[in-house]
C-alpha cells in the first residue's frame, strides 16, 4: 500500500542493499539532469544547491528511504491506448519496476484486472482515500460537443470524470498528443470539438508528455521524478518537461551531416535515400519539432522513425495533424475527378487487366508447347 515506503516495499521483497543502490542510479539516469534542489527534496541545505552526479544518486536514495509509493490514477477518453501500450515497454525506468516498488497503480481501464461497477467503485475509494496525494495521468482528449455525448464511461461523460479525479490530484500527466493538446480527434474540422487537459484544467499543475504515441521513458521518467521528489519537472513554455523536449529532433539526428552538406533525398527510392540523406524535402519536420526521439530512441534504443528511413511527422508538437508534412492532411480539400474521369480510368484499368491476362494466358501456353 502507498502507507509504506518505497525502500520498505523493496527490502520485504528480499531486494538487497546492493541492488537498492543501483535503482537508486537507474532513476537518477532516466530522470535527467532536470532535478531540483537537495532541500527540496527533503535533505539538509548544508548538502549543497543543485543536485548533479554523486548528489543527485543521494538525494534519490533520500527520497526513496523517506517517500510512500505514489498513488496513480489513470484515465482514458478519446484515445487509441497507443501511450499504454508504449509505456508498457518502457526500459529505464520499466513500468513493471514503477509499478511493484515505487507506485501504486489504484485504476486504469486497459490494466485493472476488475472492470464495471468493480473498478469504478475502487478509484472513487482511491481518490476518496488519497485526496491531494495522487497523480492522474490523463490519455485521450476531451470531446465537449454535444455535451460530451461524444465519450461516456458508466454513464458519465470524460468532462465529467475528468473534472471529478483533477478535482483531488497532486498534479497531471497529459500523455500522448491527445491528452496534451487534442492530437488526432482535434484535426479539422474537429467534430467533436476535442480538447487537450490542460485547456480545460487550469487550477492544476499540468505536464504535458506529447507524442503520438509518448516516448515511454518520457512517461515513466516524469512519474519517477513526481513520485521521488514530490515535484514536476522543470517545463518548457507548452508544459512539457525539458529534459525530454528541450532540443529539437534536429538537433541530434543521424541524419544532420547530411543536412549541412546540403545532401536530401528527394524520394523514397532514389540513391539519396538508399545512402541516408536527410529527409528535410520529403517533408521532415525535425528542425522544428522537440521531443528527445533521435537520443532515447524506441524499442530500447533500437531506432526512431527518420533512423528507419521516414521524415518526422511533429507528432510532439500542438496541431500536428494539420501541418502535413510528408501526408496531406485529411482535412485538406480533394480534386473531385470528373465522372468522365473515373469512366477513362477504369476503362483503363480493366484493359490493362484484360492484357495482362492475356499475356499469361500465351506464356503458359507457349510454355506447354515447350515442355
Amino acid at each position: 500500500m502507498p502507507e509504506e515506503t518505497i525502500k520498505k516495499n523493496l527490502v520485504d521483497k528480499g531486494v538487497s542493499r546492493r541492488d537498492f543502490l543501483k535503482l537508486s542510479g537507474l532513476l537518477a539516469a532516466a530522470m535527467g539532469m532536470q532535478l531540483p534542489p537537495l532541500q527540496e527534496s527533503g535533505l539538509p541545505m548544508s548538502l549543497g544547491t543543485p543536485v548533479r552526479g554523486a548528489q543527485t544518486e543521494h538525494a534519490i536514495l533520500h527520497a526513496l528511504e523517506t517517500k510512500m509509493r505514489l498513488p496513480v490514477i489513470w484515465l482514458e477518453f478519446q484515445d487509441c491506448t497507443g501511450c499504454t501500450e508504449a509505456v508498457s515497454r518502457s526500459v529505464s525506468p520499466s513500468l513493471t519496476n514503477l509499478v511493484l516498488n515505487t507506485l501504486t497503480i489504484e485504476y486504469h481501464e486497459t490494466l485493472s484486472a476488475a472492470a464495471g461497477y468493480q473498478v469504478e467503485q475502487a478509484k472513487q475509494e482511491a481518490m476518496k482515500k488519497y485526496a491531494g496525494q495522487y497523480i492522474l495521468v490523463v490519455e485521450g482528449s476531451i470531446p465537449l460537443a454535444n455535451d460530451g455525448a461524444y465519450c461516456v464511461i458508466g454513464g458519465r461523460t470524460a468532462l465529467e470524470h475528468l473534472k471529478e479525479a483533477a478535482s483531488g490530484a497532486a498534479a497531471i500527466i497529459a500523455v500522448g498528443n491527445c491528452a496534451a493538446y487534442g492530437g488526432l480527434p482535434k484535426a479539422k474540422p474537429n467534430p467533436t470539438d476535442a480538447k487537450g487537459v490542460w485547456e480545460i484544467i487550469t487550477d492544476k499543475p499540468v505536464v504535458n508528455i506529447s507524442g503520438c504515441p509518448a516516448i515511454p521513458e518520457a512517461t515513466t521518467g516524469t512519474i519517477a521524478h513526481f513520485a521521488i521528489f514530490g515535484t514536476l519537472p522543470e517545463l518548457d513554455n507548452l508544459n512539457r518537461p525539458k529534459t525530454f523536449y528541450g532540443k529539437t529532433v534536429h538537433d541530434r539526428c543521424l541524419r544532420r551531416p547530411f543536412y549541412e552538406a546540403g545532401k536530401f533525398a528527394l524520394s523514397f527510392d532514389d540513391e539519396g535515400a538508399r545512402e541516408g540523406h536527410c529527409l528535410y524535402k520529403l517533408g521532415c519536420k525535425g528542425p522544428t519539432t522537440y521531443n528527445a526521439c533521435a537520443s532515447i530512441k524506441w524499442d530500447q534504443g533500437l531506432s526512431f522513425p527518420v533512423q528507419s528511413g521516414h521524415p518526422c511527422l511533429g507528432c510532439s508538437e500542438p496541431n500536428f495533424w494539420d501541418g502535413g508534412g510528408f501526408y496531406q492532411g485529411q482535412s485538406a480539400p480533394l480534386d473531385r475527378p470528373t465522372v468522365a474521369a473515373v469512366g477513362a480510368a477504369v476503362g483503363a484499368g480493366a484493359a490493362l487487366g484484360i492484357g495482362a491476362a492475356l499475356v499469361n494466358q500465351s506464356r503458359k501456353k507457349a510454355k506447354k508447347g515447350g515442355s
